[in-house]
């Protein structure tokens, strides 16, 4: 049985949900565990857990990502987060 259209998004959005998905969540994990890096915490435990959990936080922000309605609104989540996480770094560096 076919899909009701109302529920579909235009092609449009479904771009920028894949997109901001894929690259936007690997953005946010990145700059999530480099700000981790730069904490005063052992940096071995850092490096071991970044290489489990980055991972799993990237699998996790894509789902959200494709569970949003607006690729837009979406798009500028990830960006202001990625921001913040980087300001947070360069703070601390």
């Amino acid at each position: 049985m076919p899909a009701q259209t109302k529920y579909l998004s235009s092609r449009g959005q479904r771009a920028l949900k894949i997109t901001a998905a894929i690259l936007g969540a690997y953005l946010v994990s990145a700059s999530f565990h480099l700000m981790l890096g730069v904490m005063p915490f052992a940096r071995e435990i850092v490096v071991v857990l970044s290489g489990i959990s980055f991972f799993m936080v990237w699998a996790g922000l894509m789902v959200v990502g494709f569970l949003a309605r607006n690729g837009w609104k979406l798009w500028a989540l990830y960006l202001a987060l990625t921001l913040i996480f980087g300001t947070i770094t360069w703070i601390l560096k």
